[in-house]
């Protein structure tokens, strides 16, 4: 570590996100933090897992950050959907939205949730991966556009919003870390913060 350089509870802590609601969950922790939009490349490689591709984009995304903050704990997160190998990324559109819940009926989908932190001055960085399995129920074309018209989740991956009325499409869901299907792992969050020296209680 430098010179003068200041203890952990000193930095500034940023979320590198550009997501409402990373930054709804990283205020439930009640630390102050700023928010910077991260310029990365989302786009997907030829033959990239989606959880490879995940781990790569928040790594990314806390760097590219960090770089312009390299005194700060920067975090970086990102959520690649996988339906049968294959990923899923934000519909944008209604119509995207119809064909992907159309394809996810009946079936088991998994939302890779990749959360890293990282600070440049100090060299460090740990980056983990949340999975979640979600089985989605076997869904009508009234169902899937009765949701749609009332939810709009045309932002979120696989279009389905489980923090609001996205819950009633699904049978089961299995994870460790309860805020990683909504796009930030808290309960990892916490263990890499603590580890980069900030004090969370």
């Amino acid at each position: 570590m430098p010179e003068n350089a200041p203890p952990a509870e000193k930095r500034l802590l940023v979320l590198g996100s550009s997501s409402r609601y990373r930054r709804d969950l990283l205020s439930r922790l009640r630390l102050p933090f700023e928010v910077e939009i991260p310029a990365v490349d989302e786009s997907h490689r030829a033959g990239e897992a989606p959880r490879e591709l995940a781990l790569r984009l928040a790594l990314a995304k806390a760097h590219a950050v960090a770089q312009r903050l390299p005194r700060a704990i920067v975090i970086g997160s990102d959520q690649v959907a996988e339906l049968a190998g294959a990923p899923l990324g934000k519909p944008g559109t209604h119509e995207n939205a119809v064909e992907q819940l159309r394809k996810m009926r009946g079936q088991t989908v998994v939302f890779h949730t990749a959360v890293a932190v990282v600070c440049r001055e100090t060299g460090f960085e740990e980056i983990e991966l949340a999975p979640v399995k979600v089985k989605f129920r076997e869904l009508t074309d009234a169902e899937i556009e009765s949701y749609l018209r009332l939810d709009q989740p045309y932002d979120c991956a696989g279009s389905a919003r489980s923090e609001g009325l996205g819950v009633a499409l699904l049978d089961v869901i299995e994870s460790d870390d309860p805020t990683a299907l909504v796009g930030l792992p808290l309960i990892r969050t916490c263990r890499m913060l603590r580890a980069a020296g900030l004090k969370i209680l």
